[in-house]
C-alpha cells in the first residue's frame, strides 16, 4: 500500500506540474499581457509603451524562466527599468530592493497580489474556499445519502414501480440544469406567492449566517443535479450486486433480505458510487459557478469568473493550483478506498 501511495503520489506531482504549467502559458499569451498592461498602465498606450511595461516588470523573460519564478524554484528576477526604477519580483512593501529575497514563489507560500482585489492572493482564495467549502458540505449532506437511497431502493425492486418511478426522478434530476432549476426555484419559493415567501432569492447572507431560509434554494439546486447521476450509479450498481450468485446462495439458506442487503450487498454495491461521489468534489468546487453567480454568493466560483473576467492573472493562477490539488487529491482519496471497498485487489 504504502509503495501504491508513493507511486501516486509521483503521478499527481507531474500532473500538477504539467497542468499548471498549461495555465500558466495561457494565461501568459501575448493578447492577455498586452490587457494586462494596457489595464494596470494606460489604456491609450502604444506598442512600444506596453513592450516596455512588460519588459520592465518580467513579462519579457521565457516562458519556462517565468514560470519557475512563479513556482519558487528560481531566483526572481531584478530588473532596472527603462524608466530608471529597479525592480524585483520578491520585494515587499516597505523594503528596498537590495534587501529582497531570491526566491518568492508557490512554494515559498508568495502567491502573489490580485490586480482586481488588490489583496494578497492566498487570503482571497481562503476566505472564498471556506464559503464554498461551507456550500459544498451542506450539498453533499443532502445529495450523498438521498441518492444512495434512491438509488438503493430502485436496485433492489428492479423492474418494480418502485424502480421506474424512482429511476424517472433520477433521470429529470440529472437531465436538468442548474440555472434551469435555480431559475424555477427562485419563481416558486423566493417570490411573493399569494402573499406569501418561503426563502430568499439570494444567498448573500449566507456567506455571515448559513441559516435554512437563505441557504435551502442554492442547495437543493446543486444537490438535485448531481443527486441523480449518483442514485442512477447505485442503482445500477445494486441491480448486478442482487443478482451475483452468492446473493442467490444466501437467499436460498434462508438469510433475511435486510441482512442479504446490508451484511452482502451493500459493501459491493457501494464501490461504483464511491468513486462518483468522490468525483463530485471537484465537480462542486468549479461547478458551482453558475449557483454562486445565479444566488449572488461570492465563493470560489465567483472569484474564479472575477479573475478569468479581469484578467487577474495572477489570482486565475492561484485558483488553478488549487483545482488540480482537489481534482488530484480526490482522485487518490478514490483510488485508496476502491482498494478498501474491493478485497479481490491487491496491491503487490
Amino acid at each position: 500500500m504504502g509503495l501504491f501511495i508513493l507511486r501516486r503520489l509521483g503521478v499527481m506531482l507531474l500532473t500538477a506540474l504539467c497542468l499548471t504549467f498549461i495555465v500558466f502559458w495561457l494565461t501568459n499569451l501575448g493578447p492577455n499581457l498586452e490587457k494586462l498592461a494596457k489595464t494596470q498602465g494606460n489604456a491609450r498606450m502604444s506598442d512600444d509603451a506596453v513592450v516596455s511595461w512588460l519588459e520592465n516588470r518580467g513579462y519579457a523573460q521565457p516562458l519556462p524562466v517565468k514560470y519557475g519564478q512563479w513556482l519558487g524554484v528560481l531566483p526572481g528576477y531584478m530588473i532596472a527599468g527603462t524608466d530608471g526604477t529597479t525592480r524585483a519580483r520578491c520585494q515587499t512593501p516597505g523594503t528596498s530592493v537590495e534587501d529582497a529575497r531570491r526566491f518568492c514563489g508557490i512554494l515559498q507560500g508568495d502567491w502573489g497580489t490580485s490586480t482586481v482585489f488588490r489583496e494578497d492572493v492566498a487570503s482571497i482564495i481562503a476566505t472564498r474556499l471556506a464559503l464554498t467549502g461551507k456550500l459544498m458540505f451542506w450539498v453533499m449532506m443532502v445529495m450523498v445519502p438521498g441518492a444512495l437511497i434512491i438509488g438503493g431502493l430502485a436496485g433492489m425492486n428492479e423492474g418494480s414501480r418502485t424502480d421506474r418511478s424512482l429511476s424517472t426522478v433520477s433521470i429529470i434530476s440529472t437531465a436538468t440544469p442548474e440555472y434551469v432549476s435555480g431559475v424555477v426555484f427562485i419563481s416558486v419559493f423566493a417570490t411573493a406567492t399569494f402573499g406569501m415567501q418561503w426563502f430568499k432569492g439570494t444567498a448573500t447572507s449566507a456567506m455571515d449566517d448559513a441559516n435554512f431560509e437563505n441557504f435551502f434554494l442554492p442547495v437543493m439546486t446543486i444537490a438535485l443535479y448531481g443527486l441523480g447521476y449518483i442514485a442512477r450509479m447505485t442503482r445500477a450498481s445494486m441491480t448486478e450486486v442482487m443478482t451475483a450468485q452468492y446473493i442467490r446462495t444466501a437467499r436460498l439458506k434462508g438469510v433475511s433480505f435486510p441482512n442479504i442487503v446490508l451484511k452482502h450487498a451493500l459493501r459491493n454495491a457501494l464501490i461504483a458510487p464511491f468513486t462518483v461521489i468522490m468525483l463530485q468534489f471537484p465537480w462542486l468546487l468549479n461547478g458551482v459557478v453558475i449557483v454562486e453567480t445565479l444566488f449572488n454568493y461570492k465563493g470560489f466560483g465567483w472569484v474564479l469568473v472575477q479573475a478569468a473576467s479581469n484578467n487577474d492573472i495572477e489570482l486565475l493562477l492561484g485558483v488553478s493550483v488549487v483545482s488540480v490539488f482537489v481534482v488530484l487529491v480526490t482522485q487518490l482519496i478514490s483510488d485508496i478506498g476502491y482498494i478498501f471497498l474491493n478485497p479481490r485487489i491487491r496491491i503487490s
